[in-house]
C-alpha cells in the first residue's frame, strides 16, 4: 500500500492541511500505517501534482498561511480504484523487540524484559488513546446505532482492529513477562 492511499482514507472525512492530517495520522490511521509529517507533506505535493487532491490557502494573521487538502474527483475515483485491486500478501511483522525476544535466552534477559515492560506501557497508553477516540465516535450512541446512523463506519471499524491489536500486544507481553520470570526462578534455583 502505498502513502497516498492512506492520505486519501483520511481525506475521505473533508478538507485538512497537513498539519491537521498529520495529527490525524497520530488519532486514527496510526493503528495501520505510520508515515513523518515530512512523508506527508511531500505525497500532497506530488498528489497535487497528479491531480487527485487540490489546496486552497487560508491566510492567518499571526500564523503563517495553511493550505487545506481536499479530494478531487478524480482522487475519489483513484480511492474507487484501489479498494477495487486485490490484496497483496498479507503485511508482516517486522519488530526489532521479537528479535531481541527471539536471542532472548543467549542474551541479556532482563533487558529483553524491560523492552517487553515498555512495550506494554506504550500499547496500554495507545489503546486509552483509541478508547478515548471510539467514545468521540460513539457520542453517546452504542455501536449498534452507530453503524446504523453513521455516514462512515470504516474508520470505527479500523480503529476496532487497532485496539484489538493493542489488547494482543498486552496479553502476549503478561504471558512472555510470566515466562521469563519463571525461567529465571529456575535458573536461581539450580544454580
Amino acid at each position: 500500500m502505498a502513502l497516498r492511499n492512506a492520505v486519501m482514507a483520511a481525506l475521505l472525512k473533508g478538507e485538512a492541511s497537513g498539519y491537521d492530517l498529520a495529527k490525524a495520522f497520530d488519532a486514527t490511521v496510526a493503528n495501520f500505517w505510520m508515515s513523518t509529517p515530512q512523508q506527508l507533506y511531500r505525497e500532497l505535493d506530488r498528489m497535487e501534482a497528479e491531480g487527485l487532491v487540490t489546496a486552497r490557502v487560508v491566510e492567518q494573521k499571526r500564523r503563517p498561511n495553511k493550505r487545506l487538502f481536499s479530494l478531487t474527483e478524480a482522487g475519489r475515483k483513484a480511492v474507487h480504484a484501489y479498494t477495487a485491486e486485490p490484496l497483496g500478501k498479507p503485511a508482516v511483522i517486522r519488530d526489532e523487540l521479537l528479535v531481541k525476544v527471539q536471542c532472548l535466552d543467549a542474551g541479556d534477559m532482563e533487558a529483553v524484559r524491560t523492552a517487553i515492560a515498555e512495550r506494554m506501557e506504550w500499547a496500554a497508553a495507545k489503546l486509552a488513546r483509541y478508547e478515548q477516540l471510539r467514545q468521540r465516535l460513539l457520542d453517546g450512541r452504542s455501536e449498534e446505532a452507530y453503524f446504523a446512523e453513521a455516514e462512515r463506519i470504516g474508520p470505527y471499524l479500523t480503529l476496532l482492529r487497532g485496539m484489538s491489536f493493542e489488547r494482543e500486544n498486552l496479553q502476549w507481553g503478561d504471558v512472555a513477562l510470566r515466562r521469563i520470570e519463571q525461567r529465571t526462578a529456575a535458573q536461581r534455583a539450580d544454580g
